[in-house]
């Protein structure tokens, strides 16, 4: 048990090191926070995309997804709109920097796992090792549920 529980501590911690690295490089390098990237490549898939469709997609606090987009539409990387069709809407369509900036960022980080071709088993696999870990490492109480 001791061998098993240090081999997925090591790679835990690989993990944790390798996302806060690139977290510090996103914001060094384009000024951007990974929700932020992540608002973005959505953006970029679904034009206009209401921002409650955001928010379910993101699993983000709304005062937080409203910051960071807040942030990107200052920036000059997204629009926000009323929804035609419902004034109290609002939609969120990303602007030629925007698509400029992701095109220059490194696919990286969980977004990348949308592009990821041929490798349906290890995916099935992942979903339920990262709800494991997030179980067994006892986060539970800090997932937002």
């Amino acid at each position: 048990m001791q061998q098993q529980a240090l081999k997925a501590m090591v790679a835990w911690m690989r993990l944790d090191q390798a996302i806060k690295a690139f977290e510090a490089a996103l914001k060094r390098d384009h000024s951007i926070t990974t929700l932020q990237l992540a608002v973005l490549h959505i953006v970029a898939e679904r034009p206009h995309i209401p921002l409650a469709a955001l928010r379910k997609a993101l699993l983000a606090h709304p005062a937080t997804l409203g910051q960071a987009i807040d942030d990107l539409r200052r920036k000059g990387l997204c629009q926000v709109r009323s929804n035609p069709e419902d004034r109290r809407a609002r939609n969120v369509a990303i602007t030629a920097a925007g698509t400029t900036l992701i095109a220059a960022v490194p696919m990286a980080g969980p977004m990348r796992l949308r592009e990821v071709e041929g490798e349906t088993e290890r995916l099935d696999r992942l979903a339920p090792a990262l709800n494991d870990a997030v179980d067994l490492f006892g986060l539970e109480a800090w997932t937002g549920k």
